[in-house]
């Protein structure tokens, strides 16, 4: 259940020194950087796990962005939702989704657990010990963002305007 004035939070996660695995953060950080959104929370959660459950907890909406593990093809960007999402971390590309599997967990135990849950995801070509996206997921940050913005404008109905006020906060 979400508590009385708390704003809907957009979170990208993801490890910088493995490819394509920072593709959640690389994309939260660019709708930062071009949007204003005052309805919004947004935060850099890196690879952090159990440091995140007070951010999450009681939200009316959280949004993950992450690279996802799935028999689709590299470069396939999805969207899950609610009961979806857990499922998702259940299966781990990467440790930082056994700390939000948790965090998810423990939400529920609490009675904290985001009142609506989404994930937007990409299907990673590489997840090498290397820094920097693949030029395949690169081309896919543009399209990521994109869908970011007009879920929250169009469907959510939040303020999402062209500006340069960057407000993330970092959880690494």
């Amino acid at each position: 259940m979400a508590a009385a004035g708390k704003k809907a939070l957009l979170l990208g996660v993801g490890n910088l020194l493995l490819n394509d695995e920072g593709i959640g953060v690389r994309v939260v950080e660019e709708f930062d950087r071009r949007y204003d959104t005052p309805e919004l929370d947004i935060i850099d959660g890196g690879t952090a796990g159990m440091e995140l459950l007070d951010d999450l907890a009681d939200r009316p909406l959280v949004v993950i962005v992450d690279c996802l593990k799935s028999k689709d093809p590299a470069g396939t960007v999805k969207w899950l939702e609610d009961e979806q999402v857990p499922k998702f971390f259940s299966r781990k590309l990467s440790p930082h989704q056994l700390g939000l599997s948790d965090v998810l967990s423990a939400l529920i135990m609490t009675g904290e657990y985001p009142a609506r849950l989404r994930l937007l995801g990409v299907v990673p070509q590489s997840i090498d010990t290397e820094i920097g996206l693949t030029a395949l997921l690169a081309g896919r940050k543009e399209e990521m963002v994109e869908q970011l913005r007009a879920f929250f404008s169009e469907e959510e109905g939040l303020k999402v305007e062209q500006g340069t006020n960057t407000t993330m906060q970092l959880r690494i």
